[in-house]
């Protein structure tokens, strides 16, 4: 048996389906928002390690038996503060003979002076005896440092560190006798990619972590940049600064290290303006009155907004709420985004 439908429902289902479908002359109603423009920001993120401001390897100057060790490991000393001394006799002695011949010198020296008017010196036996007196003192002079080598002296105030000295043993310019660090101020030298060369400058504000306290953000600057890039790894060596006053943290101690590059400004819209087709990421522009698509990349995503490459002033409006209906050209009204009610949080076990 054939079933007949009358024309006339065909034609009502054929208006049902038009009315379905937005038509080029029909103003869609959309929600549009101005672009705003953002840095484009990147964290660079380093592991660096901990330097002393001032820190120095001492070794003797010459050999020698230690005598004594004046300095306890992990102590604060001041500047020249004796930290060992070695055995000194033979060179307290060649002191003295030295002071010695040069008090005779000195005698004989004074005696050519009274008779020089006499006539019974010449010339040249006064000159003989400056240049005696004069050797003499430099023969002092040289038995002096001899004997001041003999005493390991602090270069600077610091922290000493651990030392495998005891009295007894024999030294070499070779042997190391302690280091001593400065770290009022600590150093944290870290790599840097090659990329932020030109925006990470002395100067510039950094934040650092200590592995050993993560919960701790020091926030610092850049103290100063290698002049040159390491070919193998394309990175170059950054040095930031602080302050250890307070003597938390130690040289060699690794921190984290974070830099925010705050890069060129880029369109950015909220992510749910952004479309997706099989010609890529797209957004659509109100642009007198009609949608006009225009095609996008997003370079950077950053608490709910996509950072775009588009050809997108600042201030053009994009549709924010309504893309789904939309198409090249269609007309668009704007009208302002619906008022959400406050979401009700219901806590359980709460009393009137």
């Amino acid at each position: 048996m054939r079933h007949f439908i009358p024309v006339a429902a065909l034609a009502l289902l054929a208006a049902c389906s038009a009315d379905k479908q937005p038509r080029a002359d029909r103003d869609i109603a959309v929600v549009a928002e101005p672009v705003r423009l953002l840095a484009d920001e990147q964290v660079v993120e380093a592991v660096g390690t901990a330097r002393a401001a001032r820190s120095a390897e001492i070794f003797p100057e010459v050999s020698g038996r230690v005598a004594a060790v004046r300095f306890s490991p992990g102590a604060f000393v001041r500047a020249g503060a004796v930290l060992v001394e070695l055995d000194a006799r033979a060179e307290r002695l060649a002191l003295k003979l030295a002071e010695v011949r040069v008090a005779e010198a000195e005698q004989l020296l004074a005696r050519y002076r009274r008779i020089e008017d006499t006539g019974a010196l010449s010339d040249s036996q006064i000159e003989a005896g400056e240049t005696a007196l004069a050797a003499a003192r430099i023969e002092r002079d040289q038995a002096a440092l001899a004997l001041a080598e003999r005493t390991i002296r602090a270069p600077f105030a610091g922290h000493v560190s651990f030392s495998e000295l005891d009295p007894g043993d024999r030294v070499t310019p070779t042997t190391r006798v302690a280091q001593i660090d400065q770290r009022a101020r600590l150093y944290i030298d870290f790599n840097a990619p090659e990329a932020v060369f030109r925006r990470l400058r002395p100067g510039q504000s950094v934040t650092v972590v200590p592995f050993a306290d993560p919960d701790r953000e020091i926030a610092t600057s850049i103290e100063a940049v290698d002049s040159t890039i390491e070919q193998e790894q394309r990175s170059y060596r950054a040095r930031a600064v602080i302050d250890n006053r307070a003597d938390r943290y130690r040289p060699g101690m690794s921190f984290g290290v974070r830099f925010a590059d705050r890069g060129q400004l880029r369109p950015a819209v909220p992510e749910a303006a952004v479309m997706w087709t099989g010609d890529g990421a797209s957004v659509f522009a109100v642009r007198q009155g009609k949608a006009v698509r225009v095609p996008v990349t997003i370079a950077a995503r950053r608490d709910g907004l996509a950072l775009l490459e588009a050809d997108l002033a600042k201030g053009a409006r994009i549709i924010v709420e309504g893309v789904q209906k939309l198409r090249e050209g269609q007309a668009v009204t704007l009208v302002d985004a619906p008022a959400r009610p406050a979401a009700k949080v219901e806590v359980k076990g709460a009393r009137p």
